[in-house]
Order: C-alpha cells, then sequence, then structure tokens
C-alpha cells in the first residue's frame, strides 16, 4: 500500500465514521470549495488546498513524497523528534519503518486542529442544544484554541522525520470518530442504568483494562456508582474539549452524563453546578482505541496485513476477524 493511499484510506475511514454523516461532511467540503473559489492573490496561493477532499485539518502526511511502500508502520499517540529517532534507531537495527504515525497532531496539522471544532455544534445539536447556541459558543472557542496554538514550534517532528528521511503522518479526529462512534452505539445498544453500569461496560473494552493496569483507566469524576445515568452523551471528538458554557445547555437538553476523555477543572466545575455526571475514560486509552479501528478500516482497504509496532501510549489490537475461528487477529501487550 502507497502512503498516499494509506493517507487516504484513514481519511474515507474518519468521514464514515463521522457523527455529522455524510450528508453534513459533504456540506462542509463544499463550504470550504466556495471559499476557495472566492479567493484572490496571496489568499488563494496559501490556502490549504488538502482540505478541499480531507475535511479534517488536523490529520496530514508530514513528511514523504507518497509513494512510500508501507508495510510496518510505528505507530504513537504523541510524536515528536525522539520517537523518529527511535523509528531510526530500529532501522539500524534492521527493524525496517516504512512510516512513522502519530495520532496527536503536529505541524500544519497543530496549527488547523481548531477548524474541525465545529463539528461538535453539530453533536451537540443532535443531542436537544439549539444550534445557535451551540455554533456561537464553539465559534468562540476554537478562536481561543487557534490563538493559544499560534506561538508554538509545530515542526520539530516533521523537521526530524525530514533530515532522517523517514515518512511521517497524523490522523487525529479520523481515531477520535472511531472511539466516539463505537463508545456512542455501545452505550445506546447497552442502555446502562447506573454509572456503575457505564464504568463497566467501558472496563470490559481491553484498552482500558490496559489503561487501567497503568493507572489511567475510567472512573467516576462527577457522580458516585449507585447513581442513575440517564441520558449519555458520549464526547470524544472534535478537536479539543469545547466551551465550558455549553455544559448548561447540555443540563437543558435533558443529558444526565458525560463520558470523556479527560476534563478540565474548570469543565469539572461547571458541569457540577449543572448537576452532570461525569465519567472520565481515560485519554491515552480511548485514543487507543480510536487509533485501532481506524487502523484495521486501512488494513481492509490495503488487502494485507499491515504489520503495527506500538509505541508512545499505543497499544494495538486488532477486531479484524478471521474468516473460519471469527476470533480477533490480535490481542493487546500486556504492559507492567
Amino acid at each position: 500500500m502507497k502512503l498516499r493511499d494509506f493517507y487516504k484510506a484513514a481519511v474515507a475511514a474518519g468521514m464514515a465514521a463521522d457523527p455529522r454523516g455524510k450528508e453534513g461532511v459533504q456540506e462542509w467540503l463544499e463550504l470550504r470549495r466556495k471559499k476557495y473559489e472566492g479567493l484572490k492573490g496571496d489568499a488563494k496561493e496559501y490556502f490549504d488546498t488538502e482540505s478541499l477532499e480531507n475535511p479534517f485539518g488536523d490529520t496530514r502526511i508530514l513528511n514523504g513524497t507518497g509513494d512510500e511502500d508501507i508495510r510496518r508502520v510505528l505507530v504513537g499517540i504523541d510524536i515528536d523528534a525522539g520517537e523518529v529517532v527511535l523509528a531510526d534507531r530500529l532501522r539500524e537495527r534492521g527493524q525496517k519503518v516504512d512510516l512513522v504515525l502519530a495520532h496527536h497532531p503536529s505541524g500544519r496539522a497543530l496549527g488547523n486542529l481548531h477548524e474541525v471544532m465545529g463539528m461538535q455544534a453539530d453533536i451537540l445539536a443532535a443531542f436537544g442544544v439549539p444550534i445557535s447556541a451551540a455554533e456561537d459558543l464553539m465559534d468562540s472557542r476554537a478562536k481561543e484554541v487557534e490563538r493559544r496554538l499560534m506561538p508554538g514550534n509545530h515542526t520539530r517532528a516533521s523537521d526530524a522525520a525530514r533530515l532522517l528521511g523517514i515518512p511521517l503522518m497524523c490522523t487525529h479526529t479520523p481515531a477520535d470518530n472511531h472511539v466516539h462512534r463505537f463508545l456512542q452505539e455501545s452505550v445506546d445498544r447497552e442502555k446502562p442504568r447506573r454509572l456503575g453500569d457505564v464504568v463497566d461496560l467501558l472496563q470490559a473494552i481491553p484498552e482500558y483494562q490496559e489503561g487501567a493496569r497503568q493507572g489511567a483507566g475510567p472512573r467516576i469524576l462527577l457522580g458516585d456508582r449507585d447513581r442513575k445515568a440517564g441520558k449519555v452523551l458520549v464526547s470524544m471528538t472534535g478537536g479539543t474539549s469545547g466551551n465550558k458554557k455549553l455544559l448548561e445547555n447540555l443540563a437543558s437538553s435533558g443529558v444526565n452524563t458525560l463520558v470523556e476523555m479527560h476534563m478540565s477543572d474548570e469543565h469539572r466545575d461547571e458541569a457540577k453546578k449543572f448537576h452532570v455526571n461525569v465519567i472520565i475514560a481515560g485519554h491515552i486509552a480511548s485514543d487507543t482505541i480510536g487509533m485501532n479501528l481506524m487502523l484495521d478500516s486501512i488494513v481492509r482497504a490495503a488487502g494485507h496485513p499491515i504489520e503495527v509496532i506500538d509505541c508512545s501510549g499505543f497499544v494495538r489490537y486488532s477486531r479484524l476477524a478471521t474468516a473460519r475461528s471469527g476470533k480477533s487477529t490480535g490481542k493487546p501487550r500486556t504492559r507492567r
């Protein structure tokens, strides 16, 4: 599988799992096309034309021509220069690495992170929050995130990859879309009655079991095991944490429990004010689920196995089933 095809498969998988649905994604792409066509001069020259086909600004090939053959990938949740050097050392030891794949974005993809946050408004609207309030408050939060990221040195990992001649890529929202859909569908199907039931549901998932072994498993942040879960919203995609003011709107719309990767103290205080239960599933474990599901989609598209070397918090677990046994083709590697 060529690198460009690996990239296209990741984007396609992310679009298929997008909570906005096919029509919502296509509507966003059409708005980008109209914006591009209306630009002139330098504004058009520096426009990110990849966004005309890829709705995820935080997912990009950061180094590579696209022609590279991909059969073995070093995958990590966070990739910086150190992990790129690790890939080079593995190559020196005879373990060829065709691609370094990060979950969290860097380079231009990090600078574009705020662009994906608008999708949170659509998720909230589906749970009863007025779209006008959701869009207004998410817009202000996205601008805040953009300002916060502006001073950063975004190209450290991609510069290291360029100097060492190692392809580098990041897939943020496509993976987050997968874990968001997977957990929301699980909650909707199982209908957990109490917060403890939600935690038990999460704890049955291998990636969260690994998270628990590392001291970062699912836990109740607000509420207790015996409280009724009520209406549960899984919030795990859309760049980064949304506007804390939206917690009042969520409570008013009837959401009783939030399942999040992580939550700041400011957001926690706001949730407590409006009596919203909060369960923290675990950041790295949740990201790992999303990356595993996305990688399964890429392997299906490739039509051949892709060897994964896991690092930087990621543990490979494949949910692809063999035709004969129906069993998973892989299982998580226990870390001590």
